[in-house]
């Protein structure tokens, strides 16, 4: 059966999206996401995602890591999807979509998209890292000279150390330049870095208002190696944070068709 298929990419992390509604697209054949997702032998991307049917919103998500498994929520992915549900016309300019964490809402002006992203709490401050959940659970580090960080390497070591191994987590390596936060994030799934993360973006814009290096107490603009991205937010007197939204471009790449 040969399906058709979008590919998109948020400043540079990339995604096979495959519109779902009519639920012809079998998840469980055989490998068959992690084969898509493959760079060599598939069409090659970070993760895939299925736009499908929900009642009393414009969609659902559904996400997969390259590794073929279901995960947590994708930031990035959740803009690209937004891009893509108004290229199908399900939306105008405002998307309500449900996603594995829950609710989410959009705003989207030409391929700049805007996502409100879930409360955060929960906060765990330590000696040298911090750890949140932005849909996806995050470490959080200040590193220095980052741009000679061994990102694969050191984000291996936590991400597989005895606490974090089980359920894995994302790691983040984080560092002030200018008016910007650079940050670089090793993804649990994919196994390797990514050019660039949504909800680690939105993790390490959090971690910079609590540290005082974001721009304001409500802005944090983000620089990763796909683009930049921003991040406006309400930074609550308990620590906590609401009103989260993560901002940058989501751009369509091509069309194609695949056999599965």
């Amino acid at each position: 059966m040969k399906s058709a298929f979008y590919k998109y990419q948020g400043t540079g992390n990339d995604f096979v999206i495959i519109d779902n509604r009519d639920m012809r697209f079998d998840r469980n054949a055989n490998g068959i996401v992690a084969k898509l997702c493959d760079r060599r032998f598939g069409i090659g991307a970070d993760g895939l995602m299925l736009l499908q049917n929900k009642s009393g919103y414009d969609f659902e998500m559904v996400y997969y890591n390259s590794d073929g498994q279901e995960s947590s929520m994708c930031g990035n992915g959740g803009r690209c999807i937004v891009a893509l549900a108004q290229k199908l016309a399900l939306i105008t300019e405002k998307a309500k979509f449900i996603a594995i964490d829950g609710e989410h809402r959009a705003l989207i002006k030409n391929d700049w998209v805007s996502l409100q992203m879930n409360d955060v709490t929960g906060i765990e401050e330590n000696t040298d890292f911090y750890f949140l959940n932005t849909g996806s659970p995050h470490y959080v580090k200040f590193v220095n000279d980052i741009e000679n960080y061994n990102v694969r390497e050191e984000g291996r070591k936590i991400r597989y150390s005895e606490r974090f191994k089980e359920k894995g987590t994302n790691v983040n390596f984080i560092e002030k330049q200018n008016n910007l936060l650079f940050v670089r994030t090793y993804e649990r799934g994919v196994e390797e870095e990514t050019f660039s993360c949504g909800t680690g973006v939105t993790a390490a814009a959090l971690v910079g208002s609590l540290t005082n290096v974001s721009d304001s107490g409500n802005l944090c603009r983000i620089k990763t190696r796909g683009g930049d991205l921003s991040v406006h937010f309400n930074h609550k007197a308990d620590g906590t944070f609401d009103n989260i939204w993560l901002e940058g471009p989501a751009t369509f790449v091509f069309k194609g068709e695949v056999e599965i």
